[in-house]
């Protein structure tokens, strides 16, 4: 399948654009890409439709679902309360949020919390996709929650409980929640296009999901199909169960803020932010972080050690996910975020490289997708 590819791209980046094309002789339907490199937008890219039905071509401005993503840009947010001085990464948890000190969480730390150690990957109580959409029984659900397992050094991975946790930080420090902070703090400043809560306003720019399931040719399953499912899994991604296709198209998940799993963003969005962070917080002449703040953020809490939910070995910062076998390009002090299917968002601080990538065709990953891969690899071959 071909399609049309628009956007620009700087001299000495044009493999990219090739490599992007290329995605659409495998599963894409739609998607954008948008790389910086030393403080300079060097690709701006997108093609392919908005809907499954490929009759809805993708625009500039398409926003997309972007999954886990969201929790990169919710942990620049939480960064920016750490700059502000109204929050310690090393504080305890209850010193914000004091119900939270149920059931033996009361020495749980800020950092711990936002690296997935706090227990928290799911809730005893089933839970309904509509439950997600209720701030305040999500939070007395987890305040109240005992520990997943005994609390120490180990970690696994809050696929979307983890939003609430931040989230319910900056609403007890600022009175905000995070998706206002969001905006406040990173996205608007930068004029980034990026969403935690959808205003009714941006709906109709948004495209339509399609699970891995549906694709159009069946993708290449990911190295570790064959392994044994934590116990743990279906506890973290399975309660409740979430239709890419039919519960985060729906109009309720993209007004709702799930700052674990629902931005509404497109690359350029993406990458805006995290050309940002790859220039140690400012941009274009607009700081949102001190270089303390991102260096705080990025901190090692779990280095490489086994993810209780996902089985795999894992390097996490607080929020961010530090890079693990090369998926954010060859750096080891790169940082960011993928989501489910396929999108991710991450910077490079010692190349001064920031990628953004977004689509609506799922991947069944789970963190940064072959597609994602590919494009980052093109983009160092071509720094050189």
């Amino acid at each position: 399948m071909e399609v049309e590819i628009h956007g620009d791209v700087a001299p000495g980046f044009e493999p990219v654009r090739q490599v992007f094309a290329d995605l659409w002789k495998e599963i894409e339907i739609g998607a954008s890409v948008c790389v910086y490199h030393q403080g300079k937008k060097v690709v701006d890219l997108w093609g392919g439709y908005t809907d499954v039905g490929m009759s809805h071509p993708w625009q500039r401005d398409t926003l997309v679902n972007v999954y886990s993503t969201t929790k990169g840009l919710a942990s620049a947010a939480v960064a920016a309360l750490y700059d502000e001085g109204k929050l310690d990464y090393d504080a305890k948890v209850i010193e914000y949020w004091p119900e939270f000190g149920a059931e033996g969480k009361q020495d749980v730390t800020v950092a711990q919390l936002l690296s997935h150690q706090a227990g928290l990957c799911g809730v005893d109580t089933k839970l309904t996709v509509e439950d997600l959409y209720d701030w305040d029984k999500m939070v007395n659900l987890l305040a109240a929650q005992k520990p997943l397992w005994s609390l120490g050094k180990d970690a696994g991975y809050h696929a979307v409980t983890w939003g609430y946790l931040p989230g319910e930080l900056v609403r007890r420090i600022t009175g905000k929640t995070l998706g206002q902070y969001f905006r406040e703090k990173i996205a608007g400043p930068l004029d980034a296009d990026c969403y935690i809560g959808l205003p009714d306003s941006e709906m109709a720019r948004v495209a339509t999901l399609n699970g891995p399931n549906r694709a159009r040719k069946k993708p290449k399953a990911p190295a570790n199909t064959n392994m044994e499912m934590p116990k743990l899994y279906p506890i973290a991604l399975l309660n409740p169960s979430i239709s890419p296709f039919k519960d985060a198209c729906s109009r309720e998940w993209r007004k709702a803020e799930i700052a674990a799993a629902n931005a509404q963003a497109n690359a350029r969005g993406i990458a805006t932010i995290y050309a940002a962070l790859s220039m140690n917080g400012e941009l274009n002449g607009v700081r949102i972080l001190s270089k303390d703040a991102i260096d705080a953020a990025t901190k090692l809490e779990v280095d490489n050690e086994i993810d209780l939910v996902t089985g795999r070995a894992m390097r996490r910062g607080r929020g961010f996910m530090l890079n693990t076998e090369g998926a954010y390009g060859p750096s080891p002090n790169a940082f960011g975020h993928a989501g489910a299917g396929g999108s991710v968002g991450f910077a490079d601080r010692d190349n001064q490289v920031a990628i953004g990538y977004a689509m609506n065709q799922m991947q069944a990953d789970l963190d940064a997708s072959p597609r994602s891969v590919l494009l980052g690899r093109a983009v160092y071959e071509c720094i050189g």
